[in-house]
């Protein structure tokens, strides 16, 4: 396994390379870090083939998903990625807490609604957020996918592993963060 520590053009290039010294056909496995959808599709599955990767969402993961990712597609031209998925995601559970709150004017108020509402929408199912923020789901191991197995545009990932959310992050009480303390 080669592990990939990089993001944007240099885990491009590096992706590009490899194939080009032929290191997954010699039977090595690359393992991307931080790899986006939007970056296998421009590489083309000819080259990111057998690609191990994480990511927290993926367009055709289930029939929530991928409603959303072909509405989203419709607009853009191209599948979210997960931090598109995240955006949304976070945006619409604020807007959820910030009506419950009856006002967006008092941010603490927002925010611990926002914690005490626990999350829910088609692009990441259930979910809690935490007292420090980070907002517990499932994450997944994919691996990309090999030409002849796609079935058609933008279906690219094969799905390994899920993590379960209670899995998939770092325990609270290791994270030292500042907001947890000042209970």
């Amino acid at each position: 396994m080669v592990g990939l520590a990089n993001a944007g053009a240099d885990t491009i290039n590096s992706i590009k390379q490899a194939s080009e010294f032929g290191i997954v056909q010699g039977g090595q496995k690359l393992a991307g870090l931080l790899v986006f959808l939007t970056d296998i599709h421009s590489l083309g599955l000819k080259t990111a083939q057998g690609l191990v990767l994480t990511s927290t969402f993926y367009w055709d993961l289930n029939d929530g998903t991928r409603a959303f990712s072909n509405r989203f597609m419709k607009q853009a031209n191209r599948m979210p990625t997960m931090v598109v998925a995240g955006v949304y995601s976070g945006v619409t559970h604020y807007l959820k807490a910030v009506q419950a709150v009856g006002s967006a004017k008092d941010a603490l108020k927002v925010v611990a609604k926002m914690k005490e509402l626990p999350t829910d929408d088609p692009l990441f199912g259930k979910g809690i957020v935490r007292a420090d923020g980070r907002v517990l789901h499932d994450s997944y191991l994919f691996e990309v996918k090999k030409p002849e197995e796609s079935k058609g545009p933008w279906d690219y990932y094969k799905l390994l592993i899920t993590t379960p959310a209670d899995k998939a992050f770092r325990p609270m009480s290791e994270g030292g963060c500042p907001l947890v303390a000042q209970k």
